[in-house]
């Protein structure tokens, strides 16, 4: 599978699109444990990054993603700017100079992207974070890749490991952030940060599905 410069310009815009879908979404889950400012917060960052994708459009994958991630940090208040910025930068650093990848290369991409989550904001898994749904679909692509599963297969497959990480913060007691908070009254919400990182899973999923 190859994955171009122009299929990550369509996931950005797909992501935008997703994320303004379910703005109010976002927004009432973290209304119950957050700021209630995660739909709004996001769907103004990726607007953003939106307006400023004509001026990398040439560009190569690296510079498309730093671009998009230096753009959330700098325009998303918030937790979620700088965790989901320092999240594009990672990766937009791992690919550099490159026009083309593949599967594997957008394995060391999101494993780069959830290295940055984590240290920006000292999370582990278990916390009721963002890192509970991502951390759980990078390990199935790549469970599946080295099984030898088909790379389209293999997304699906790690999609589907997001969703499950997503859900299974429901149950969980929040011990990062301002969910942390609420102590056991956390327990039984889902995480406004999980449910974002489900939709752009969900649209980098249906992007590598399409193709070039």
């Amino acid at each position: 599978m190859q994955i171009t410069a122009d299929m990550i310009i369509r996931y950005i815009e797909g992501v935008a699109a997703r994320i303004s879908q379910h703005r109010d979404e976002l927004t009432q889950l973290d209304s119950a444990i957050g700021d209630a400012d995660h739909g709004a917060n996001l769907d103004r960052g990726f607007a953003a990054v939106v307006a400023k994708l004509p001026t990398v459009a040439d560009k190569d994958i690296g510079t498309i993603l730093k671009t998009a991630g230096m753009t959330l940090v700098s325009t998303v208040g918030g937790a979620s700017g700088p965790l989901y910025g320092t999240a594009y930068m990672r990766a937009g650093m791992a690919l550099a100079d490159r026009y083309e990848i593949s599967e594997n290369e957008l394995v060391v991409a999101l494993d780069a992207a959830l290295e940055g989550i984590i240290a920006r904001g000292k999370a582990q898994r278990g916390e009721k974070t963002m890192v509970d749904a991502i951390a759980p679909g990078i390990d199935a692509l790549k469970a599946a890749l080295a099984s030898g599963v088909p790379p389209h297969e293999a997304t699906a497959q790690a999609l589907a490991a997001v969703e499950q990480g997503m859900k299974d913060t429901i149950p969980m007691l929040a011990t990062k952030g301002r969910a942390s908070y609420l102590g056991e009254r956390s327990i039984g919400h889902q995480d406004p940060g999980a449910t974002s990182a489900f939709y752009m899973s969900q649209v980098l999923a249906e992007t590598l599905a399409q193709g070039a």
